[in-house]
Formats: structure tokens, sequence, C-alpha cells
């Protein structure tokens, strides 16, 4: 197997809720769309822990989120209100700015309970960048589903095995989630330009050589790798895309292709001219550190 590697490093987002994060990184900025993917858990929530995500901005992306389990309540300021469970497709598309929240369902908190997840960004090509903000919520029941000698896949968003998801995108993307039994093997052909695999659980074999637990194994342009469970069964999730059709520049929850958008809307974040969720009055305040934008 002839890829790159990225480890995921932790990150926690506040009140012991700490992610794996792959993307962005050093070796790779994005994989096709995707350049951002944390993946959260499993983690057994205590009844007195707080993992809420107060309201906070976004430009230029879309947030794709899905569960494994637990549940998310969703709000934005376009008035969206979903409850996220496993299985289902979130895309939320900030485009010129959107703000958002992401809470305990009323009904899990102060309870004990488990959550366990993805959230990924796709940043929008240059054309969309400042497309009005969306949410589209896309229930497990409407999500293609393989069956495979012992493998199923969920075609998240995409065409993969003759199926296609109905999540619509900006450019061609691709998420699948599989689930391989001990022993079994599945060839992976047609893949976009750029692809990645990323295990959930268990161990899996990428073209003979084993992928570590929390890593990323980033293909090469037209592979068809066989992937092979080890000794119990896995989980593990493709992404990938066209590749972006420029270079994107990153300062906190904001992606642009111009420096100056990014400092556009810290200033508007600042000045609180995004937008409020309906209902909500706390909000997470800008950094404080000074603007540097990745490059």
């Amino acid at each position: 197997m002839s890829v790159a590697i990225l480890k995921s490093h932790e990150k926690d987002l506040g009140g012991g809720f700490v992610v794996r994060r792959l993307l962005p990184s050093a070796v790779k900025q994005a994989v096709g769309p995707f350049i951002f993917f944390d993946h959260f858990g499993p983690i057994d929530v205590a009844p007195d822990a707080n993992h809420d995500v107060r309201p906070h901005p976004h430009i230029g992306l879309a947030t794709v989120t899905y569960l494994f389990e637990g549940a998310i309540d969703h709000r934005d300021s376009i008035g969206s209100y979903q409850r996220i469970e496993p299985g289902a497709i979130n895309l939320m598309t900030a485009g010129s700015g959107i703000v958002h929240s992401e809470r305990t369902p009323h009904d899990l908190a102060g309870q004990p309970h488990r959550t366990h997840g993805l959230q990924l960004w796709a940043a929008l090509p240059k054309a969309h960048e400042e497309d009005e903000p969306s949410f589209t919520h896309t229930p497990q029941a409407d999500i293609p589903v393989v069956p495979l000698d012992g493998a199923i896949v969920k075609v998240l968003i995409g065409t993969a095995f003759g199926q296609s998801s109905p999540v619509r995108t900006y450019m061609q993307t691709l998420y699948l989630d599989v689930a391989l039994q001990a022993g079994k093997a599945l060839l992976l052909e047609g893949l976009p330009a750029e692809a990645a695999i990323y295990p959930i659980s268990g161990q899996i074999l990428i073209d003979g050589v084993a992928l570590l637990p929390h890593s990323m194994a980033l293909l090469e342009g037209g592979a068809a790798p066989v992937v092979v469970a080890g000794s119990g069964p896995v989980q593990f999730v493709v992404i990938g895309g066209e590749p972006l059709d420029s270079h994107r520049f990153l300062f906190w929850n904001f992606v642009s292709s111009s420096k100056e958008r990014l400092a556009q809307a810290a200033d508007d974040w600042s000045a609180q001219r995004m937008g409020r969720v309906p209902g909500e009055t706390e909000f997470i305040a800008l950094p404080k550190a000074p603007l540097r934008p990745a490059s």
C-alpha cells in the first residue's frame, strides 16, 4: 500500500469533550472537498457532564454531522431545528454565514448515555462560498444500503456500488460507512481522484498493510485498494471527491479562498452581525489570538 498516513491529534472542545482531529493536517489540507475531520467517542457521558456547544458561526463550508450513537439537538440562525440521531446525514451549508448550536437533547440531559460520531466540513467551491445558508436532514431510512459478501455499505454521500445518495452537494463527493465481517475483503473500485480510509472500530488491512486506530490512509489517485477485516468485525469510512478548485484559508470556524473574507467574518462575529439562534443568548466568543489564517 503506497499511501500517506495521517495521525490524529486530540483537541478538547470544552467540558472534557475530546475529539480526534485528522484534517486539516500539515501533510494534506483536504481530501476532495473535506477540509476538516473530527472523530468523537465512543464516550460514556456522565449525568453531570456538559458537552453542549454554544452558538458559534461558520462561513464558506458545509458541516456534515453523522452519529453512530447518541443524539444532538441542532439549532441555527435560519430557524432550523433538528434532532440528529444515528444513521442520518445532516448537512448545514454555511455559505455567506450561519450561526448554530449543538446541544444534548432534554431527554438525555442529566442521564448517563453514550455519544459517538463524526463531524466533517466540506469546503464550498469558490463560486458558491457566498451562497445563502441552508440546512438539510436526510434520515437513515433514505440512505442507500448495499449488502455485499460479508459487507454492508451505506452510501451516505455520492455514488458507489451502483447506488446514489439523495444528499446533494456542489461537487463530486464521496462518503461511505462500511461494516465488514471478520476475515472478509472488500475491493474499493471507482474511487474519486482524492480518497481516504479511516477506521471507526476494529483492525483493517489495506492491500495487506495494517492501518492503526485513529489514523487515516490517504490513497493514491486511481487506487482500487482491497480492505480486509482482521480477526473481528470492523467498521470504517471512506471519504473523498474531486480536488478543491483552489487553496483554502482557515481561521477558527471560518473557511474561505480569501484571507480578507476571513477577517471580515471575524469582525462580523465580534460585532454580533451574523445572526442569532432563536431562543438562545449564549455564544462562543472569537478567539483572542490575532487573526493568522492557516496557509
